[in-house]
């Protein structure tokens, strides 16, 4: 009895001295990690491997093209345009040949157009219209198309290359289709673009009049009134005109300016005949009153 209690009082030190032992030894927060060497980079080698796996699994290939492409479809009836264009983008290569692949372009295209990136957007509606032509989409592809390079046409101020790429394109759509239903608008983007031109040519036709570029200035006006005879912007052209004009008389040469003063009366007189309604009317009819009192001078020197 008593070598039987001594044998459980033994084994209970035993137990207690070998848990005390793991308790430093083997702390419960250990992981497989730091008990095994190495263990750790080769747990994170597989869990990139898996990742780059998952990455596999998820492009876009035969087998998921269905399932992709109503993946995209529902993020474009969401207007979760960027979503939709980037697995469009994707789905399109694949497409080729297919009767969906015209569907696919016109919604990458016009995802690329609702997110408001109309460079990308005018380029894949361009690539529509030269893949597809005889598609029912065409004819709105091309508008889309033309919107987009009027969207992005730069202020009056910058390169223009955009704005006349855009007003011949607009021309060539109405051309093209004479009977759309967008002629009102194609012709409100013409006036837009034209009179940006126009106010970016009277703007340097003032520079020259402020720097005292008389004769560049003459020549501008000249070129404006050729090219934009129709423009609102007629009435102010013809206004820094008199106003240039005016100038180099008054600091020309005795000889010179008789000739001059008459250049200066006849823009007046344009604008009295063509725009008398004109805010600037009224301040051309007083420079035209001093001019002529000025030419009245010189001829009666002259004689």
């Amino acid at each position: 009895m008593v070598k039987n209690s001594i044998k459980i009082l033994i084994f209970i030190l035993i137990a207690t001295v070998a848990g005390a032992y793991s308790a430093v030894a083997l702390p419960v927060s250990a992981s497989m990690e730091e008990l095994v060497p190495g263990k750790r980079d080769s747990l994170r080698q597989a869990k990139r491997e898996l990742r780059a796996q998952e990455k596999v699994s998820k492009k876009v290939t035969f087998e998921t093209f269905e399932q992709n492409y109503a993946k995209a479809m529902r993020y474009y009836e969401k207007q979760q345009y960027l979503s939709a264009a980037s697995l469009f983008e994707e789905l399109y290569p694949i497409s080729l040949g297919t009767p969906r692949a015209d569907t696919i372009l016109y919604l990458f295209a016009h995802s690329y157009y609702m997110n408001k990136d109309y460079a990308m957007a005018a380029f894949h509606f361009r690539d529509y219209v030269r893949r597809y032509p005889n598609s029912d989409r065409t004819a709105d592809a091309f508008y889309y198309c033309i919107s987009a390079i009027y969207e992005s046409s730069a202020d009056y101020y910058l390169d223009q290359s955009n704005t006349e790429y855009a007003i011949e394109q607009i021309k060539t759509y109405l051309q093209a289709y004479p009977d759309n239903t967008h002629i009102e608008e194609c012709n409100r983007m013409l006036d837009e673009l034209r009179l940006k031109l126009a106010r970016k040519d009277l703007e340097a036709l003032k520079l020259y009049y402020n720097t005292d570029h008389f004769e560049a200035c003459q020549i501008a006006a000249k070129n404006f009134f050729v090219e934009y005879s129709y423009s609102p912007l007629m009435p102010e052209a013809i206004y820094y005109l008199v106003l240039n004009n005016y100038e180099y008389a008054r600091k020309s040469v005795a000889r010179k300016q008789e000739e001059r003063y008459k250049a200066c009366l006849e823009a007046c007189r344009k604008m009295e005949l063509e725009f008398p309604d004109s805010k600037y009317a009224k301040e051309t009819s007083k420079i035209a009153a001093e001019v002529t009192k000025q030419l009245e001078k010189i001829q009666h020197k002259t004689n």
